[in-house]
C-alpha cells in the first residue's frame, strides 16, 4: 500500500471512529480484507440459529452456547410466509417475534447477519414464499416481473423499517453488521434469460436504496452489483470459492454446511469435525475473513414448514443438536480453531499474505505483519498418509488430510486433524409408554364418495393450487360405474392413498430425488357403482428452482383396466374434490374442537387409515430435552397442547433399512405440569399402543454420566 493511500484510510478510520463515538453508534464498511467495525478490521465466525425452528425459551441458551463456541455473529434468514399470512396482515409473536430473538442476541453481546431474502430456499416450504403470491395475477417469481417486485420491495421495507423503528441496525447502535438480499439466485438466472441480471440489479439497487447502514451481501451471486458483497455457499469455499468480484470487497462464506439436510428415505450426513475444521483453516488461509457454519443449531420443523420430502428434524449434525444440546466433538474442535484464529487475528488482518509448495500436495500460507508478526498454515491436501514438511528450516509432521496452524510461523499448536475433544453421544430415557387401550380414544375420517362433495371439475386439478396450502390432503372421486379390477395411478405430488367403497386398499409415494410415481392396484370392485376415492398427500411445497409458482403437483393420470382390451380413462372425467380431512377443518388437536366429533375407544380392525388418536399424559420431572418416539407409527402428524410438532413418516425406510426419523422433539415450552393433551393423525396403520415418551441427555462416550452442558 502507498503512503498516500495510508493517510488517506488513516484519516477515514479517524473519522469512523469519532462519528461512532459521538453518536454511541457502530460504523460499518468493508475493504478487501475484512468487514470493518468502528474503524477496526474484523475476523468473525457466524452460526446459523433460525428462530422459528426453535422456541423463544430456548433462544437465550442456543445464542450462549454459541458465543461460548467462539461465535461472534448469529444469522438468520427472514421468513415471508410465517410474518404475511395474507397480504398487509403480519404476524410477529411467539416463535415469530424477530425482534426479541435479535435482542436476545444483542444481550448477550453478539451480532447478527440477517438474511431478508425474501426467498431463502432453506428447506421451507415454498421457499418461504406464502402461497398467496401464487394468485397475484400475472406474477413471475424471482425476475424482472412488477406485480413480484412489487410484494418483495413491499415485504423487504416492511422488515428494514421493523428493524429500524427498533434501532437493531449497527449504524443505530444494535446488532445488525450485515443484510442480504436474494438468495442462491445466480443457480437460476440463466432460466430468466436477459431478465435475471436486470431482477439481479433492481434488487441490490433496491436494498442499498432502504439505507441500512451496513453493507448487503448476495450468496452465490459472482455479478453481484456493487457495493454488494458477493458470498460462497457450500462445504469446500476455500477450494471452490473464486473471490470477490472487486479487490475492494471481503471474501466471505455465508453457508459453510455443518451437515446436510435430510429427507424421508435418506440416511443422515455425518460431516466430521476434522473436515470442517480443514475447510475453515484453508479458507482463513486464502485470506477469507466471514465464516458462517450453516447449520450451529438446525432445530425442528414445526407444523407442514418443511419443504418437500424434508424431515422435521433440521441439521440435527449440526454443533448443536435438534435440542440444543452440545454435539461432540464438533462443538468443541471447533471452538479451540476459533480461539487459534481471533488469537492470529492481527497479521491475518493486517499482514502481508504469502504462499508456495511445501510438497507435491503440501502448500504453505503464510502472513507477515511489519511488527515482525507471523502466522503459517501448512495445508496437505494428502489424505492418504502423514506427510514430513520443511518449512523455515524447521520439520513438522502433517496428518492426512490436514492443516497445521503455526501462530508464531515456528510452532505447530493446532492440527485440523488432531481432535482433543471427547466425543458424546446422546441417549434417550423412557419416562411413559401409550401402550394401554383405555388411555387412548380414536376418531376415523369418513372417505367421501362422488356424492359427497360440492367442488367439481372435468379434469384433474394441481393439488397446490386447490389447497392453497391450506392442508396436505386433497380427496379425488370419480363417479364410476367400471366392473372390472386394475387401478392406474399417477401422480407428481409426493403420496398417493386408494379407496375403493371407502376400504383402503393401497399406498404409493415418490421421494425427493424422484419426482413422480406410478401404482397399479389389484381392486375387488361390487356389482353396480363403486366408490373410487384417491388421496393425494403432499409432504411440503417445492422450495428451490425457477418458475416456483408454475410448478405441477398432484394427480397427473387415472384409469381402471375393465378388461383386456378396453381401459377407463378418468383423467378428463368429471371428479369431486374435497380439500383437507374433517378433523382438519374441525381443529380436533385443539381442547375446545375435541366435542366437535365423536371419539370411540380403539377398535381392533385392521382398516386403521386416516384415524385420529388421543390422549393425555403428565410432563417429566426435570429440565432434560423430551421427544416422542413415534417408531410405531407409519405416517401422520402429531400436536401437543394444539402446538404441532411437525409430520412423521417412519415408514419410508431408507436403503438400510432404517427410518429416517423416529424421535419427534416436544419443546418443554409447550407443556403443562399435568394433563397434556397429545393427538396424533395416522395415515396408514400405525400402532399407537407403542407410542412413547422419552427424555433426551448427553453422555461421554468413556464415562457412565450424563450432561447437558460440557463439562468444567
Amino acid at each position: 500500500m502507498k503512503v498516500r493511500e495510508m493517510v488517506w484510510w488513516w484519516w477515514i478510520y479517524i473519522a469512523v471512529a469519532v462519528q461512532a463515538s459521538i453518536k454511541g453508534e457502530d460504523y460499518v464498511t468493508y475493504d478487501g480484507r475484512s468487514l470493518i467495525i468502528n474503524g477496526q478490521r474484523k475476523l468473525l465466525f457466524s452460526g446459523s440459529i433460525h428462530y422459528p425452528r426453535s422456541t423463544p425459551q430456548m433462544w437465550s441458551s442456543l445464542i450462549g452456547k454459541a458465543k461460548e463456541g467462539g461465535v461472534d455473529v448469529i444469522q438468520t434468514y427472514v421468513f415471508w410466509n410465517l410474518h404475511e399470512p395474507q397480504p398487509g396482515q403480519y404476524d410477529f409473536s411467539g416463535r415469530y417475534d424477530l425482534v426479541k430473538f435479535i435482542k436476545e442476541i444483542q444481550a448477550q453481546g453478539l451480532y447478527v447477519c440477517l438474511r431478508i431474502g425474501p426467498f431463502i430456499e432453506s428447506e421451507w416450504t415454498y421457499g418461504g414464499f406464502p402461497f398467496w403470491l401464487h394468485d397475484v395475477p400475472g406474477i413471475v417469481y424471482r425476475t424482472d416481473n412488477e406485480p413480484f417486485k412489487f410484494y418483495m420491495q413491499n415485504f423487504t421495507t416492511k422488515i428494514v423499517n421493523l428493524m429500524k423503528s427498533e434501532g437493531l441496525y449497527a449504524s443505530q447502535g444494535g446488532p445488525i453488521i450485515l443484510s442480504q438480499i436474494e438468495n442462491e439466485y445466480q443457480n437460476v438466472e440463466a432460466a430468466f434469460h436477459e431478465k435475471g441480471p436486470i431482477y439481479v440489479k433492481w434488487a441490490a439497487k433496491m436494498g442499498v436504496e432502504l439505507e441500512t447502514g451496513v453493507p448487503w451481501v448476495m450468496c452465490k451471486q459472482t455479478d453481484a452489483p456493487d457495493p454488494v458483497i458477493n458470498t460462497c455457499n457450500g462445504m469446500r469455499c476455500g477450494e471452490t470459492f473464486g473471490g470477490p468480484n472487486s479487490p475492494n470487497k471481503p471474501s466471505m462464506w455465508t453457508e459453510n454446511w455443518t451437515s446436510f439436510y435430510q429427507v424421508y428415505g435418506g440416511e443422515p450426513y455425518i460431516r466430521s469435525a476434522e473436515d470442517i475444521a480443514f475447510h475453515v483453516a484453508l479458507f482463513i488461509a486464502k485470506k477469507g475473513s466471514y465464516i458462517n457454519y450453516y447449520m450451529y443449531h438446525g432445530g425442528t420443523n414445526f407444523g407442514r414448514t418443511t419443504s418437500a420430502y424434508v424431515i422435521t428434524s433440521y441439521y440435527d449434525q449440526a454443533p448443536l443438536d435438534e435440542y440444543g444440546l452440545l454435539r461432540q466433538p464438533k462443538w468443541g474442535h471447533l471452538k479451540e480453531l476459533h480461539i487459534m484464529i481471533k488469537n492470529c487475528s492481527t497479521p491475518l488482518l493486517q499482514g502481508v499474505q504469502s504462499n508456495f509448495s511445501i510438497g507435491p500436495l503440501q502448500q504453505a500460507y503464510v502472513f507477515k505483519e511489519g511488527t515482525g508478526a507471523c502466522v503459517a498454515f501448512l495445508v496437505n491436501n494428502d489424505a492418504t498418509k502423514n506427510v514430513t514438511v520443511q518449512f523455515q528450516n524447521n520439520s513438522f509432521e502433517l496428518l492426512p488430510k490436514s492443516i497445521g496452524i503455526l501462530p508464531d510461523c515456528q510452532n505447530m499448536v493446532f492440527n485440523t486433524a488432531k481432535v482433543s475433544t471427547k466425543p458424546n453421544k446422546r441417549i434417550t430415557t423412557l419416562t411413559k409408554m401409550f401402550n394401554e387401550v383405555d388411555m387412548w380414544k380414536e376418531f376415523k375420517e369418513d372417505i367421501p364418495n362422488f356424492l359427497d362433495t360440492s367442488l367439481r371439475s372435468n379434469s384433474l386439478l394441481e393439488h397446490m393450487n386447490t389447497t392453497q396450502d391450506k392442508s396436505d390432503y386433497l380427496c379425488f372421486q370419480p363417479n364410476s360405474t367400471c366392473p372390472q379390477p386394475v387401478l392406474h395411478v399417477e401422480s407428481l405430488g409426493h403420496v398417493v392413498h386408494a379407496y375403493i367403497n371407502t376400504i383402503f386398499i393401497e399406498a404409493g409415494h415418490g421421494s425427493h430425488d424422484t419426482k413422480g410415481f406410478s401404482m397399479d392396484i389389484p381392486i375387488t370392485l361390487i356389482d353396480g357403482i363403486n366408490n373410487v376415492s384417491i388421496l393425494s398427500v403432499m409432504v411440503g411445497l417445492p422450495d428451490s428452482g425457477a418458475f416456483l409458482e408454475s410448478r405441477y403437483a398432484g394427480l397427473t393420470k387415472v384409469t381402471i383396466q375393465c378388461s383386456e382390451s378396453y381401459i377407463y380413462d378418468f383423467t378428463n372425467y368429471t371428479w369431486g374434490y374435497q380439500i383437507g380431512l374433517e378433523g382438519e377443518k374441525l381443529q380436533v388437536f385443539k381442547e375446545q374442537s375435541l366435542e366437535e366429533v365423536e371419539w370411540s375407544e380403539i377398535d381392533d380392525s385392521t382398516n386403521k387409515s386416516l384415524t385420529w388418536y388421543k390422549t393425555t399424559f403428565d410432563a417429566p420431572i426435570g429440565d432434560e430435552p423430551i421427544a416422542l418416539n413415534m417408531s410405531s407409527m407409519q405416517k401422520g402428524a402429531v400436536w401437543v397442547n394444539e402446538q404441532s410438532i411437525g409430520r412423521y413418516w417412519v415408514s419410508f425406510l431408507t436403503s438400510k433399512g432404517n427410518p429416517s426419523q423416529t424421535l419427534y422433539h416436544v419443546p418443554r415450552s409447550f407443556l403443562n405440569p399435568t394433563g397434556n393433551l397429545l393427538v396424533v393423525l395416522e395415515e396408514l396403520n400405525g400402532d399407537p399402543l407403542q407410542i412413547s415418551l422419552n427424555t433426551i441427555s448427553l453422555v461421554n462416550v468413556n464415562s457412565p454420566f450424563s450432561y447437558h452442558h460440557l463439562p468444567q
